[in-house]
């Protein structure tokens, strides 16, 4: 295999990788905006289901049942 052989298939890898790279790249962002959506909708119902253990959490009266 000549110089000149070996260095194109030297810019051939290279650019396959540069390519792979950048695909890589935006499927990672992607994924992180979709691990933001998730967090940011985990926050909210966290916060709503902390709110209703609150208002949960008023033990009701203590009353004889009807049968005694």
């Amino acid at each position: 295999m000549s110089d000149e052989q070996r260095l194109v298939k030297l810019e051939e890898l290279a650019a396959h990788q540069a390519k792979v790279i950048e695909e890589l790249s935006d499927q990672l962002a992607e994924q992180w905006k979709v691990m933001e959506q998730a967090r940011a909708k985990l926050d909210r119902l966290t916060e709503r289901f902390l709110s209703l253990e609150e208002t949960s959490l008023e033990a009701p009266a203590v009353t004889r049942p009807p049968h005694y």
